[in-house]
Order: structure tokens, then C-alpha cells, then sequence
């Protein structure tokens, strides 16, 4: 291959598309001139990690999917195979009727596949589990035909009741993408969700036939990176220019204009159209290392997670979203006599944070984590890290927008796109996407 590619984006997917185009595990011997350029003066997009009291702790996304290939592969392929760190706890609690609560057992992505061990764990209450019970005993059948997609809210309430999507569903799901399951595709986000709900009978059932149980012998739930997500980076782009690729940040590109057979950067088309009708959510992550004996020592799992509907009495919704125990989820991270907290706030429907100072973030997440949780005492350091319009959010029927896109850019020529708004927004998912892309001009 010959020419000059132009990556515009130095995010995880342009880096990986750079990485495929210069050859991947195998150097081209003939590759094209490939340049990234990246508006800001960083590559690496939300994955960022800073210095906290000598540790390096990440300040975006703090793991990946072990279970999806592609980030291990690429990890493999530029040398951090052996910087590969497994989780150390599993388990997670929900904010429920005054208070935490740990999550069931025998649930995917939050949606119950059994119902004693949800009705057991007392997040769903009397109500809740009768509605739940209904699923297993007298299935609610479904008033419509096989659609294409459906919001995912909406889907899991008619037959499993709505304390489900509230307490479970909207927390685990509609958390990764900072928004809301009422309206979030079922097709791109939960596909098996979508298989479900076109069986016949109970719900629950019709999951654990589409999700099987993980094999316990397979690789760990989730990775992280000794030396943070940012090492990943760091290596890729300088694996890259050893290849004599040219990675140039602070290098903002406006669209683009086709001449010919061959581009120029400015303009915009339909795809850019179509992109454009895609809803970003901004989140803020706020760091704190504080002494150990602040945190009561029964707390469950990795972390905890606030349903977007459940308020404080007086004193209006939550703005804390989730809380991770970094140093309880990550081996590497523990230190003796400390721990490490994590507080996210923000979603498609909240953006307070947005207005906050970074101290009034601080002030606000410690003060309802000491509500929330117990804890008490003062933090010894807090970082906070704003993520602004970074979380795409997939309505309904967003794959057909997402194949809109790919088909316009496909009739242009030359031309690919990749990254978080279209087929997943995991760390995987943004490099399947770039290499794809890469694969697609090639």
C-alpha cells in the first residue's frame, strides 16, 4: 500500500487505526505515510492517568473487558502483555430504599435471570419482587411483533416491572453510557436483551438461554494496566513513530473537502450530518486517597452504584452516579493505611457538575459519599477530571444510524470512520473499531 492516510483523532481508535495501517503485529514493508493529527496537545483521549502520592492512578476508564479479544491483543502486540493486572473483587452494591445494598447474584448487565436470589437481596422490595415473580410464574406476553430494536427501559419494565429498570438495569446499563435505559437501544447496547424478548414465555429464561454462565476457568471479568491506561498509550505512540508514523497534537481539523481521488480537511458531508444528531454526555471523576480508617470496613465488592431516580430527602437527586474502591478493585493500587475512592457525577439528564468548581465537585461527592456510605473524616487529596460531550449516547434504532453513516462514507472513497459513537464504548470495542477502519481504506 502506498499513498498518505491522515488519522484525524489521537483517541485509543485513531491510535489503534494508525497501529493497523502501519501493519499491526506484522511491520508493512510497504506502508503508507501516515500521519495522526490531535486537536488537543495529549493523544489518548479519556484514557488519562495522573501521579496521586506516587502511584499512578487513571482518571478515565480504570479497565477493560477481559472477555472481549481486542485490547489484550494489542496489548500483546506492542509489548505490556506482562503489565496486565486481573481485578481483585467482584460484587458491587446499589443505593436502595435508604440504603446499600448488595447485588444480586444470577443478573446480566443488571437484569435479573433468576428469581429468588433478586428477591432474596431485598433491592426490588415487596412490590418489586412481585412483579418479578410474575416473570417466572405467569409470563406477561408481548403486545407487538419482532421490531428491529427497542429501547431497552421500556422492554425490561413490561416484563419484569419497573423497580427493575430503576434499581438495576438503569444503574449498571445506562451508568456505562452516563444516561438512560428509557430510551437506549437494545440492538447496540444489549443485543441478547433484544433475542430475549422475541422468545416466547418468561424473560428471565430467554436470557439465561442467550447469556450463558462464564466459563470460571476463562480469563479474569476485567483487566487494568500496571502504570495506568495512559502506559497503553505511551506505548502504542511509541511503537508507532519507530514505525515513522507522525503523530502531531495540538493539530485541529475542521471537516473535510473531497479533490479528485484524495481529501483535504475542512468542509462536512452527510455523514457529518448524520454524526451530528448523536447526543454526547458529559461526566466528572473526582479522585480521593484519604486514610483508611474514613470508610467503614463492611463495604461489599468494588464499589456502588446511585439509581438516577432515588433522591436525597430535602435535598433533591444524587449527584454522585457510582463510587469505585480503587484500591479494593486493583491489587496494584492498594497502600497500607490509605485507600483510594472515585466518585462520577454527571449523565445526559444531570449536568450540575458541569457548572460546579472543581472544589464544589470535591465538596459536593464527599459530603454524599459520607451519606451514601458511612464515611467520615476529611480526604488527605482529591483530583478532579472533567470528561466534557464524551459519552455517545445510542438511542433507539442507532445502528441503522450508525450503518447511515458507514454508507455515506463508504460512497465518498478513501474514506472510514471509527470510534465511540458507533459500535460500543468500552476501550475493545474503540479498537475493533479503529483497526476496522484502518482495514477499510487499506
Amino acid at each position: 500500500m502506498t499513498g498518505r492516510v491522515v488519522v484525524v483523532g489521537g483517541g485509543i481508535s485513531g491510535l489503534a487505526a494508525a497501529w493497523e495501517l502501519s501493519g499491526g503485529s506484522k511491520p508493512r514493508s510497504d506502508p503508507p505515510e501516515i500521519v495522526v493529527l490531535e486537536s488537543s496537545d495529549r493523544l489518548g483521549g479519556m484514557l488519562r492517568s495522573d501521579d496521586l502520592a506516587g502511584r499512578v492512578v487513571d482518571m478515565g476508564a480504570d479497565g477493560f473487558l477481559g472477555r472481549r479479544p481486542e485490547a489484550v491483543q494489542l496489548c500483546r502486540e506492542i509489548g505490556l502483555e506482562d503489565k496486565l493486572v486481573p481485578i481483585a473483587a467482584r460484587g458491587a452494591s446499589v443505593w436502595s430504599r435508604g440504603r446499600l445494598r448488595v447485588l444480586p447474584e444470577r443478573h446480566v448487565m443488571g437484569i435479573p435471570t433468576r428469581f429468588w436470589p433478586t428477591a432474596r437481596s431485598g433491592v426490588l422490595g415487596i412490590g418489586g419482587s412481585m412483579a418479578l415473580a410474575r416473570d417466572a410464574l405467569l409470563p406477561r406476553p408481548d403486545v407487538r411483533g419482532p421490531l428491529g430494536d427497542r429501547a431497552i427501559g421500556p422492554l425490561v419494565a413490561r416484563k419484569l416491572g419497573r423497580r427493575v429498570v430503576d434499581q438495576l438495569a438503569d444503574p449498571l446499563i445506562g451508568g456505562i453510557h452516563a444516561g438512560t435505559v428509557d430510551d437506549m437501544s437494545a440492538a447496540a447496547v444489549f443485543p441478547p436483551l433484544l433475542a430475549a424478548a422475541h422468545r416466547r414465555g418468561s424473560l428471565m429464561r430467554a436470557l439465561r438461554a442467550e447469556t450463558p454462565e462464564p466459563d470460571p476457568d476463562g480469563p479474569p471479568l476485567f483487566w487494568a494496566i500496571e502504570g495506568g491506561m495512559e502506559t497503553l498509550v505511551d506505548a502504542v505512540s511509541a511503537a508507532l513513530e519507530r514505525r515513522g508514523v507522525r503523530l502531531e497534537r495540538s493539530n485541529a481539523v475542521g471537516g473535510l473537502e473531497r479533490e479528485g481521488n484524495s481529501w483535504t480537511l475542512t468542509g462536512s458531508n452527510e455523514a457529518a450530518a448524520l454524526l451530528a444528531s448523536i447526543e454526547y454526555a458529559s461526566v466528572t471523576v473526582v479522585t480521593f486517597r484519604a486514610p483508611d480508617d474514613c470508610l467503614p470496613a463492611d463495604l461489599y465488592g468494588t464499589g456502588f452504584l446511585v439509581p438516577r431516580r432515588s433522591a436525597r430527602k430535602g435535598r433533591g437527586p444524587w449527584a454522585v452516579t457510582a463510587c469505585t474502591y480503587l484500591d479494593r478493585k486493583w491489587p496494584h493500587l492498594a497502600r497500607e493505611g490509605e485507600v483510594l475512592l472515585r466518585a462520577s457525577l454527571g449523565r445526559i439528564d444531570d449536568a450540575r457538575a458541569e457548572q460546579w468548581t472543581d472544589e464544589d465537585c470535591a465538596a459536593r461527592s464527599w459530603e454524599e459519599l459520607g451519606a451514601l456510605t458511612g464515611l467520615s473524616g476529611e480526604p488527605t487529596e482529591w483530583v478532579v477530571v472533567r470528561h466534557p460531550q464524551a459519552f455517545p449516547q445510542y438511542r433507539v434504532h442507532h445502528l441503522l444510524r450508525t450503518a447511515g453513516v458507514e454508507a455515506a462514507v463508504a460512497r465518498l472513497g478513501g474514506l472510514a470512520v471509527a470510534g465511540s459513537a458507533y459500535r460500543g464504548v468500552g476501550i475493545p470495542a474503540c479498537i475493533a473499531s479503529g483497526r476496522a477502519a484502518a482495514r477499510a481504506v487499506s
